[in-house]
């Protein structure tokens, strides 16, 4: 074998001018990645880390509103609990003090009638009194003078006699 027939050879077996070759053009890829693809990779890199940042950002911004909202809500249903609350008890309040009155004007009224219906026994009573007391002197006259035999037809003797009669009657 000749050595200087052969070719020399690098270590893993290209030879030197391709290799020198392949290692300008890799070198030139390189310049070439480095100076536009990579900058765009960054480019595209910032900006979706940006539009990840903001999103989160928007998110909590929207978290922190939903939970004030949340507080006000809250706030409000407890005021109109206790507005509520309070609407109940006046209308309890409201509603006895109805029931007061109207069980004071029942009374009143009731009251009013007994004192209507006492007033019209009484007149009744004292009438039919009177009238008793006409019918009870007619007949006790009349017996009076079938008794005595003689004539009561005189008005004033005959007022004293019922007067008398009825006076013995009372004791």
């Amino acid at each position: 074998m000749n050595i200087a027939s052969e070719e020399v050879t690098n270590p893993i077996g290209l030879p030197w001018g391709e290799v020198l070759i392949a290692a300008i053009g890799f070198a030139l890829l390189l310049f070439v990645l480095g100076k536009f693809v990579w900058p765009m990779f960054e480019k595209a890199y910032a900006a979706r880390t940006k539009a990840i940042e903001g999103g989160i950002a928007k998110a909590e911004e929207a978290q922190n509103e939903a939970k004030a909202a949340l507080d006000r809500y809250n706030q409000q249903l407890a005021g109109a609990r206790e507005e509520a609350a309070k609407i109940r008890e006046d209308a309890r309040t409201q509603a006895q003090a109805i029931r007061d009155d109207m069980l004071a004007s029942a009374h009143a009224e009731s009251e009013r009638i007994a004192a209507a219906g006492r007033a019209q026994l009484d007149a009744q009573r004292s009438q039919i009194v009177a009238e008793l007391r006409a019918d009870l002197g007619r007949v006790s006259v009349e017996l009076a003078s079938k008794v005595v035999g003689e004539s009561l037809q005189d008005q004033e003797r005959q007022n004293r006699t019922v007067e008398r009669f009825l006076a013995d009657l009372d004791r």
